[in-house]
């Protein structure tokens, strides 16, 4: 009888212990195909982003930004990289490319523009390489610093309802590389349905 009082207390325990994990914790981390990767899942305003687990998740530098990642550096990487996410930019989807494009050096830039349809809605993806004039300082300074070997990955999401969404991860080109398909699928990107888009 008492062990019998002992198990259904036990199993009465696990019940109600495991809202409170999922309430604390979130969906639970998920695993890429090769089974390595874990993920989780971070509100960014009205758009659910699934990033990898070691992207760390940091207070937003100013009010603008809705969210703010720091990436894992490799190893003999000083610079930082930082994935940030902000609503409500003005301009059209072209201008904003444009201006992101313009952040590096024209010669020896390398650039590819694609649109296509996801999990979050409809999205713009560029890919960005060569010597970025990166921000040095506050952005009211308007500072900008050559950083050779960088690379850019940015994208504009329309999220059906709450408008544009505006993603940019940009840093050392050794630590971005690595980063290309966890970028797409943080908001849920589909490259089956890429097609090119083309900047002027």
């Amino acid at each position: 009888m008492l062990r019998r009082r002992l198990t259904s207390l036990a199993s009465l325990a696990a019940l109600v212990a495991l809202p409170a994990t999922v309430a604390f914790a979130g969906p639970a981390p998920d695993h890429h195909e090769d089974g390595e990767t874990k993920t989780v899942e971070v509100a960014a305003g009205e758009m659910t982003l699934t990033v990898p687990e070691d992207w760390k998740n940091v207070p937003p530098a100013n009010r603008l930004r809705l969210a703010q990642f720091l990436i894992p550096a490799p190893d003999g990487v000083k610079e930082e990289t930082e994935l940030t996410i902000f609503g409500g930019f003005g301009g059209t989807d072209a201008e904003n490319l444009q201006r992101w494009r313009d952040q590096f050096v024209a010669e020896g830039r390398k650039l590819t523009v694609v649109e296509g349809k996801g999990r979050e809605g409809a999205y713009k993806l560029m890919d960005a390489s060569g010597t970025w004039n990166a921000p040095d300082g506050p952005p009211m300074m308007r500072r900008t610093k050559e950083m050779p070997n960088s690379r850019m990955l940015a994208a504009i999401v329309a999220v059906p309802g709450q408008g544009n969404y505006f993603l940019k991860l940009a840093g050392p080109e050794k630590t971005v590389a690595p980063q290309v398909d966890a970028f797409r699928a943080s908001f849920g990107g589909d490259k089956a349905t890429e097609k090119p888009f083309e900047l002027k």
